[in-house]
């Protein structure tokens, strides 16, 4: 075989197991212990205080930059299982009007160890940047116990080969 058709062996073997340069999927873990999710790139880490259900939490943000996306998962423990929903319902609605979405389209979700709530779901939607410019989204909001989850891309284009590997990953467990 001479080196041009395994180089090109090798390139369609890569396309068709989904490895790219681009996109080098890594599990991470939340300092918490109690979430896994597959990141697509390195991710930088953030924690700032917002307001969820009615109180002051941490948010601590894993995101990252790839193939011409956003990639984050954003976690907080709001304090009281109980709320998770409220929570869930909140965070969608908010994230929707930032985005000024247009086109949403939403399914459940339901990951490895999160809990069966009405509002853990997936939101496919298109909308606005802050500077005018078109974004589509695709969020999926999950919960176990206090925890709540949002798992989220943004892209000019979004494919939907992003999402599959990106959401598939999610998982929330029981803290050790």
């Amino acid at each position: 075989m001479s080196r041009s058709t395994a180089a090109a062996a090798l390139l369609a073997a890569c396309a068709a197991t989904a490895c790219s340069p681009t996109f080098n999927w890594r599990e991470v873990r939340a300092e918490s212990g109690t979430l896994r999710a597959s990141l697509p790139c390195k991710p930088d880490k953030a924690t700032r205080q917002v307001p969820m259900a009615g109180r002051q939490v941490d948010l601590h943000v894993l995101g990252c930059e790839a193939g011409g996306a956003t990639f984050a998962v954003l976690y907080a423990d709001i304090g009281e299982a109980g709320r998770a929903g409220e929570a869930l319902a909140q965070w969608k609605q908010a994230t929707l009007a930032n985005m000024r979405a247009t086109g949403v389209r939403e399914q459940p979700f339901l990951p490895p160890g999160g809990f069966a709530l009405r509002e853990a779901v997936q939101v496919v939607a298109s909308g606005q940047r802050a500077d005018g410019s078109k974004v589509e989204s695709h969020a999926a909001y999950a919960a176990r116990g206090s925890q709540v989850v949002q798992a989220v891309i943004y892209s000019d284009a979004l494919k939907p080969e992003m999402a599959a590997g990106f959401l598939a990953g999610l998982r929330l467990e029981v803290a050790a």
